[in-house]
């Protein structure tokens, strides 16, 4: 799985002409920032090699089967998944 960013990243509407009051002006601005910071968060996470891990694996049709019925043979007791986790973060 290859995962590309097209465009600019950092554009956001800050060249679009502000229309209304100084509060409909607040209320863009506070958008804006929350797309910003919505999208600065998604570009890190596609950028985090561990979270490009995670991504393929349950993106592969057989991990995602397994998830979605959460079949028996796939029960891991919570001793077991620490102790996983705790060798897949180092």
């Amino acid at each position: 799985m290859h995962i590309t960013t097209i465009g600019n990243a950092n554009a956001t509407a800050t060249s679009a002409p502000v229309r209304g009051s100084s509060a409909a002006s607040v209320e863009s601005a506070r958008i804006r920032s929350d797309v910003d910071a919505a999208r600065n968060t998604a570009l890190s996470a596609l950028n985090n090699d561990r979270f490009r891990a995670m991504l393929e694996q349950i993106s592969d049709p057989g991990t995602s089967g397994a998830l979605a019925t959460m079949s028996a043979e796939n029960v891991v007791d919570f001793n077991t998944a620490l102790s996983r986790y705790a060798e897949n973060s180092k």
